[in-house]
């Protein structure tokens, strides 16, 4: 277990020192990174099935290798202490074991220090309500929800309760004290825990990711009791991101949904990374969108498609739809217009506005 460990540490110290996001491990080919977006493969040997089972089990705990050949599926987060965290999936493929290791700072960078857009700083500081960070994965979700909880845990006396699966970004008290609860060791289920976390006396809860109807059906509640909500879907705008939450509902209590959601929902962040023109690793875009009494009524009245238009005039209040923003960082020279073009929710309108 030792021996497996040094390896594993030492190809994961290698990822940090190359700014890579992500390690994959699987038969039959070398270890791979992934660095500003591409797939790399290290000058290591190719992986037998004894590397992975000797790389991969060597962390895992006995009850944790009992729960993934159940399953066959399995999460988990492993730290090198004073490198870098790291949130790992073990999977099978083609009957081999395989896994993914993505990378997690151990500092959490600020608002500031990532270059979001200032708005962020006032949802932050939302008193109460729904505010959803959605995107594909690995587009930067989890480190925007991290800075933002940090925003508040140095400007703001609140409790915060994280239900994660598993734990990503590790947050030290400061001016609010943090609980972070992980599913699987902490609590049974995203449900299972935000069923009883009203009881817990929150602010602000962060629930990982909703999943499913239960998940999303005790977010969008917990937001109704006057508590300030964050979570997170795999959607790619705000238009979508809304009709798929109704979508999970039954015909029957759809209707209720959007009625819950117009009223509790504040704000919806969609992010992506795009590649840098100069190579210097990825740059994120976000479409933000503030909900305002027409956005409000778009919802209740099963008009979404209304809702783009309420983003494009919405500027003043901090609004951007994801073209908009794509346009700005293609003027300022910062990414190509291939790369533009391809993150555009509009392609042919997008060509035709630059």
């Amino acid at each position: 277990m030792t021996e497996s460990k040094i390896e594993l540490d030492a190809l994961l110290e290698q990822l940090i020192l190359q700014e890579g996001s992500d390690l994959h491990l699987r038969y039959g080919e070398p270890p791979l990174y992934r660095l500003a977006g591409d797939l790399v493969k290290t000058d290591n040997p190719k992986l037998e099935n004894t590397d992975l089972e000797r790389l991969i089990y060597g962390i895992m705990a006995p009850e944790q290798r009992q729960n993934f050949e159940k399953q066959l599926e399995f999460d988990m987060a492993y730290e090198i202490p004073g490198v870098a965290r790291f949130r790992v999936n073990v999977f099978q493929q083609m009957n081999h074991i395989a896994a993914v290791m993505r990378t997690i700072p151990l500092k959490i960078k600020t608002i500031d220090e990532l270059g979001l857009p200032s708005v962020f700083k006032k949802i932050a500081q939302m008193p109460r309500g729904l505010v959803l960070v959605t995107g594909p994965t690995g587009s930067g979700k989890s480190t925007t929800l991290a800075a933002i909880v940090e925003h508040i845990n140095q400007i703001s006396r609140k409790h915060i309760i994280t239900v994660e699966d598993p734990i990503e970004f590790l947050h030290r008290d400061h001016n609010s004290i943090i609980e972070q609860r992980e599913v699987g060791i902490d609590t049974n289920s995203y449900s299972e825990a935000l069923r009883r976390v009203i009881r817990q006396n929150p602010d602000i809860i962060l629930v990982g990711e909703m999943r499913d109807l239960d998940t999303i059906s005790q977010t969008i509640t917990a937001a109704e009791t006057g508590h300030l909500v964050f979570s997170t879907l795999h959607t790619i705008d705000a238009v979508q991101t809304v009709d798929r939450i109704i979508d999970v509902f039954p015909p029957s209590h759809q209707q209720q949904i959007r009625l819950q959601l117009s009223m509790t929902l504040q704000a919806v962040v969609t992010e992506t990374l795009l590649r840098r023109k100069d190579n210097a690793g990825r740059v994120p875009a976000f479409e933000i969108m503030i909900c305002t009494s027409a956005i409000r009524s778009a919802i209740r009245e099963s008009k979404t498609h209304q809702i783009f238009t309420a983003i494009q005039t919405g500027a003043r209040m901090g609004m951007i739809t994801m073209d908009q923003y794509l346009k700005n960082l293609y003027r300022q020279g910062v990414i190509h217009h291939e790369e533009a073009i391809a993150h555009s929710t509009h392609p042919e309108e997008f060509n035709n506005r630059i």
